[in-house]
Parts: structure tokens; sequence; C-alpha cells
């Protein structure tokens, strides 16, 4: 039987919300402020730009029927559904990388798999891809599930994919914040030769080296929360959250800021924004965030994230795109009511957000034209 703190923290890792969210509907404005420029998405998380111009989406898939494995919140299937899609203004959007591995639940609906993706170039990459588990989750997938819960290089359009960094491995020999054996590789940045990592099962953020070497770069502190009456725990309880990183950037003045999810029970105005400069312990740089699933600098210098709930995920993934008013606790909404949002990416005038990230085909790219 599982534990209290281990159900709740494969609950909180990033893509792992579909249980939660089960039965909500999305909600739409008649005339939204934006537009949209890529669908029928399988799961989308995170987006990038390339050096060279060009906008990928990377899609976590929904899985398939080549093995399966017992989990917490239900048997889930391997199958080999995820992509990268490029994103195309004047024309039709491209799969440009298929074949990498996704696990879905048909007990959650959810899907896990990649997640990020970095580049080198206009080309080469190097991708996150997800597990929200253990080693002995990974193992009961056998070989074809090997690269679950790693970080891969390619190169686009040229097919297959390599290992990079054996994410999961790291977090059981390492284990930064020092609790269960939880690997769920989400958002990366590059830095130099490797790339910096948020784990959201680990609940620390790591290096990856080229050599495929690990160096812990932060492991966030939990927190704790008012226990929901649902639980049947005394009044006033409070209960641990995990930490829960689920991206990284690199900012204008070199150091590394993280989004926080926070774990179960999601609670509103919970999750912050870590400044983080290696060698140091991590600052907060805002709070009174939600449920926050990525960053990103625009070309001002301002900080935007991502929450995929503005009032706690047990509500339901009705989120928002918000502009981060730095060391405070109230920040400017940009455009709200989006149903699942994830990630963020700036270019062309205008921030390009993942919606609808819990959806196998039906995740859209949209494009918020920025003042």
């Amino acid at each position: 039987m599982l534990t209290p703190r281990r159900g709740i923290r494969i609950a909180a890792s990033v893509g792992s919300i579909a249980l939660v969210v089960a039965g909500t509907t999305s909600h739409a404005s008649a005339q939204p402020p934006w537009e949209v420029v890529a669908s029928g998405l399988d799961s989308p998380r995170h987006l990038t730009f390339s050096a060279t111009g060009e906008l990928y989406v990377v899609e976590a898939g929904r899985g398939g029927s080549v093995s399966c494995a017992a989990h917490p919140l239900g048997e889930f299937c391997l199958g080999f559904s995820g992509a990268v899609t490029e994103v195309r203004d004047d024309g039709p959007d491209d799969r440009v990388l298929t074949g990498l591995p996704s696990i879905f639940g048909e007990e959650s609906g959810e899907a896990l798999g990649a997640s990020d993706i970095a580049f080198t170039g206009g080309q080469k990459f190097v991708l996150s891809i997800g597990l929200g588990g253990s080693e002995e989750f990974r193992a009961a997938f056998g070989p074809d599930g090997a690269q679950l819960g790693t970080l891969v290089t390619g190169k686009l359009k040229h097919g297959g994919y390599s290992l990079f960094a054996d994410v999961l491995a790291n977090e059981a020999a390492a284990n930064p914040d020092g609790t269960d054996i939880d690997s769920q590789p989400a958002g990366l940045v590059r830095q130099g030769e490797g790339y910096i990592l948020a784990d959201a099962g680990g609940n620390a953020v790591v290096r990856a080296s080229h050599t495929g070497t690990f160096t812990t770069i932060a492991a966030l502190p939990p927190g704790s929360a008012l226990a929901p009456p649902f639980l049947g725990l005394p009044p006033g309880t409070q209960i641990p959250t995990d930490a829960v990183p689920t991206s990284v950037v690199q900012g204008p003045d070199g150091a590394y800021y993280i989004s926080q999810l926070t774990g179960f029970p999601f609670e509103k105005g919970d999750a912050n924004i870590w400044r983080v400069v290696p060698g140091q312990a991590p600052t907060v740089y805002a709070s009174g965030l939600t449920n926050l699933t990525d960053l990103a600098f625009a070309p001002d210098g301002s900080l935007y994230a991502v929450e995929i709930s503005t009032n706690g995920l047990l509500g339901g993934p009705i989120g928002s795109l918000v502009k981060v008013t730095p060391g405070a606790s109230v920040h400017e909404t940009v455009v709200g009511d989006l149903f699942a949002p994830y990630g963020v990416a700036f270019g062309n005038g205008a921030a390009y957000v993942t919606t609808c990230a819990v959806c196998t085909g039906g995740g859209e790219v949209i494009r918020v034209p920025l003042d």
C-alpha cells in the first residue's frame, strides 16, 4: 500500500494532473484575445524557438500498447506516440520528430512522456522524457521503456535519437531532496555543453553534462498546506506539499529562475518562482502564484509565467498567462480563462502558449499578441 506522501507526490508530478481535473470542461470567451496557430496535438507541453527562429512544440503523446505497468494512479501502457512538431504561421504544421516513448493511463486519463526541448543551432537537440515514477516502474515496461526518465539527443528531420543522460538513475543515486525515488524530467535549458533540468518528481534542479554526469544545482524546500476536508483529518491539520519544479530559464542577470507547481492539495497562491545562483541557496523571486508549469523572459526582460490552474488544480485546470512583478505576491494577468495551459515562448511580437495539455488529439498552440 502507498503511503499518503507517496501518493501525493506522484499526483503532483506535472503531467500527473488529469486524475485531479477529470470532469472539468474548457471555458472560452466569445472573442478570445488570441489566435490558434496549431491544433490536433497530443498532450502538448513546452515550446521552444530554435536558434534559427523556428518554433517547436513537444507532445507527450497518447501512450500505446507495447507494454503496460502498474502505477499508483492505475495501469499505464507504453507506446511511441510522442512527437516534436514545428509550428508554422504560413503553412501546415509538421511533426519533425516522431516515435518518442509515451505512457498513458486509462484510469487517470493522462499521458507522460516528452516534455521540453533545447537546441544547439537549428537542428541538434536535447529532449526531456518524463516518467513520473521509480526505477521499478520503468523496469516494468521492459527494454522499450529504457528512455523514460531520461534526456535524449539527436537531429531533427534526420530521424532517431540516443541517450544523453539518465535522469532517473541520478535520482536513484543522489536523491537530492532526500525523499522517495521519483523522477519526472520536465523543463530544461542549455548551459555550455550541458543542460540545466527541472526534475518535477525529484523536487530538484540538476545539471546534466555532455558526459552524462550530474551536479545538483538546487533541491527546492518542501512546503505545507491546510488539509482539505475530504481527507478526513482534524480541522486545521497541515500536510506536507512537494516542491515540484517544472521549468528553468536563465535570466538576463545570469541566474536561473525556477517555476513551482506545489504538490497536493495544489493550493491557490502557494507557488513561488525561485531564483538560483549555483553554489548559493535558492531565494524567492516572486510569490503568490498558483500551479506554475513554465516561465519565459520576453525580449524586454520581463518574466512571464503560466499557471495551469489559477484557482488550484482541485478546482480544475482553468489557467492563465501572467506577467510577473519581481518581489511581489500580486501579478498581472495577461490572458486568463485558458484550458490547461502549459508552456510559453516569445517570438514575432507575441507570446505562444500551449493549451489543453491534458488532451490527446485536442491540444493547441495559441498566439497572444503583445502590446
